[in-house]
């Protein structure tokens, strides 16, 4: 299959699909259209959290405020997957979190418009490495392998006795609040405090009350403060890019 994945929105992912299907029969399955506009590093966090659910696939991914700009065009294997996006460092945590990364540069000639690459560019590289088999990719003229490319890490949290500094990685739809601080330092735990605001330690939403504060840990293993049936990110005053002093007894 190919996924897509972009902050397209709509109605943009479905010309991307239109290019596909004339080139290749193949299933299309849609990962989101809604991350962030412009935020590569909340879409590379989601990329490195769903794509490795997936069987070996062709991954469009497309997040790309520097469309039309001399940043060039990627496509890396790893782990059986092939993923193919802008060069900004999207698609590097879900390639080391796949395998190996062996990154290819793509040769882009002409593209119809310097504002859509996601259909002029990516769409049909996708396509072409769907049909020549992503164990095939040094058969396609248009790749060439690179070691020079933009890199793209998650910050590490710096962990001490029962506290830990890191930061605020990711909010998602519900308002939950992600940290890059590891789940397993609330093991045991049944409070813990984040940049003042003190909330209890559990497994999940729903043991407490709706509309209560509580810190647990997701389903991306990470630290998350949230609320049940509320925004975790407002209850605690927390935004993207925040630093954390979170303590826990």
């Amino acid at each position: 299959m190919i996924t897509l994945a972009t902050d397209f929105g709509t109605p943009y992912p479905a010309a991307m699909k239109g290019v596909i299907h004339r080139r290749t029969d193949v299933e299309i399955e849609d990962i989101a259209h809604d991350f962030p506009r412009q935020d590569v590093r909340s879409a590379a966090f989601w990329l490195r959290f769903v794509l490795p659910e997936f069987p070996p696939s062709v991954h469009c991914c497309v997040v790309d405020p520097g469309v039309g700009t001399e940043r060039k065009a990627l496509v890396i294997r790893s782990g059986g997957h092939a993923l193919v996006g802008p060069d900004n460092g999207l698609l590097l945590p879900v390639a080391r979190r796949l395998g190996t990364p062996e990154v290819f540069e793509v040769t882009v000639k002409d593209p119809a418009s310097h504002t859509f690459h996601g259909r002029d560019v990516f769409a049909p590289v996708a396509a072409d490495v769907h049909e020549v088999g992503v164990a095939e990719l040094d058969r396609l003229p248009a790749l060439s392998r690179t070691k020079d490319y933009t890199d793209l890490t998650f910050p590490e949290p710096s962990i001490a006795n029962e506290e830990a500094t890191g930061e605020l990685l990711v909010v998602d739809d519900f308002g939950n609040a992600v940290s890059n601080i590891p789940g397993e330092v609330l093991e045991g735990a049944d409070e813990a405090t984040v940049n003042g605001e003190t909330a209890p330690v559990v497994p999940s939403y729903a043991h407490l009350e709706a509309g209560e504060r509580l810190v647990t840990v997701g389903s991306h293993g990470n630290v998350e403060f949230a609320v049940n049936q509320g925004r975790g990110d407002e209850a605690f005053g927390l935004s993207i890019g925040d630093d954390l002093a979170l303590r826990w007894e």
